[in-house]
């Protein structure tokens, strides 16, 4: 199952958040009246268009049974990379890779991140179904996290309607965005971003010499609910902000690859703040996911945007409020992106802390760093 419902649940306003760190006023975060910055939202539509409409053209490639043997067996193992299929239509071909580029420019990332696009059967056991017989669909996965319904194209390209909270008895082939190889080039291209504008520690890390300490992630949960049959694991990362050496705002990004489902505790020992970095002993963390249609420039250039305007004033502020109220409106309708928030993790800081926006919580202990 996928998590992306937990987020769903930031949308009502009004949330309590409890002090975190000792004489720390804490803010409440509610949904703010969003202005998104000039340039920075991308369509939110952006790159479902882009995917539904190769999964039209490739489901009327399947009326040919060559096509159809050939993507069987590039999926026989599971998820593959689309552009890899050897297609014997060159036509098909050269429509995936100008999806693929488009897709691609939806995300804000360079042609050099390669191939984005994948294939993959709804369900394990649809290519049993199709064995016996059974038409195959095409379909693309949804960038909305509650679609109402899911539209199919068959053999003559022809739509098909289907349930999005039950899986169909004939077998569906997705065409989706391969959102860990997304993740993993949108979060080095942030990363490279945020460092050029002066928003990320980019020395090695300033571990004194009798060491340092973190927070330590000991489990986390996100909430549980419904999802469609056709969604896929989540990709979690965490936006890690406090005030850096020099007093300005610096920002770290801890991807979580661990957290792929909603309603399931997980035990990472991962280590989430790294207080060498940072000026004061605080720091804040907001959690995002990928669903497919995140545009990491417009992201980042949201974040620093936000940041850079931040003047140390010799007490800790909470920095959540300024970087969700950057990110474009966009990705609170209909499509969210943002998970959870947590305020002012300290090394004191153990035990469960529930996030601001009441969809997980973690259980974090201070840990000690040895240095080498």
């Amino acid at each position: 199952m996928h998590t992306r419902t937990p987020r769903r649940a930031a949308l009502a306003v009004g949330l309590a958040v409890a002090v975190l760190a000792a004489s720390v006023a804490t803010p409440a975060y509610a949904r703010p009246e969003h202005r998104d910055p000039a340039g920075t939202a991308a369509p939110a539509d952006a790159v479902f268009p882009v995917t539904d409409g190769l999964a039209r053209r490739l489901a009327r490639s399947l009326a040919d049974p060559a096509t159809t043997r050939t993507v069987v067996a590039a999926t026989a193992h599971g998820p593959t990379d689309l552009l890899a299929v050897p297609f014997a239509a060159p036509g098909l071909s050269r429509a995936a890779e100008a999806a693929n580029l488009r897709v691609l420019v939806a995300k804000g990332l360079p042609v050099t991140a390669g191939s984005l696009l994948r294939l993959r059967w709804a369900h394990p056991d649809m290519p049993a179904a199709l064995a016996r017989g059974a038409a195959p669909l095409v379909a693309a996965t949804p960038t909305d996290d509650a679609p109402s319904g899911v539209t199919a194209y068959d053999r003559g390209g022809a739509p098909v309607s289907l349930d999005a909270a039950r899986v169909p008895a004939r077998p569906v082939l997705l065409v989706e965005v391969d959102i860990d190889r997304a993740l993993s080039a949108g979060l080095a291209l942030m990363r490279g971003e945020l460092a050029r504008r002066g928003v990320a520690d980019t020395a090695a890390m300033r571990a004194a010499a009798s060491g340092y300490w973190a927070t330590r992630v000991d489990a986390v949960r996100l909430d549980d609910d419904k999802e469609p049959w056709l969604k896929g694991d989540a990709e979690i990362y965490s936006i890690v902000a406090g005030f850096g050496l020099d007093g300005k705002p610096t920002v770290d990004l801890v991807q979580m690859p661990y957290l792929d489902s909603d309603g399931k505790t997980y035990y990472p020992n991962q280590l989430l703040v790294h207080f060498s970095k940072y000026k004061y002993n605080l720091a804040d963390v907001v959690m995002m996911e990928d669903d497919g249609d995140t545009n990491y420039q417009a992201l980042v250039q949201a974040i620093v945007g936000a940041l850079l305007v931040i003047v140390d004033g010799g007490v800790y502020q909470p920095l959540v409020s300024a970087i969700l109220d950057a990110i474009p409106s966009s990705w609170y309708t209909d499509d969210p992106d943002y998970v959870d928030s947590w305020y002012t993790l300290s090394t004191a800081s153990s035990g469960r802390l529930h996030g601001a926006a009441g969809n997980g919580w973690l259980d974090v202990s201070p840990y000690f760093v040895q240095p080498l």
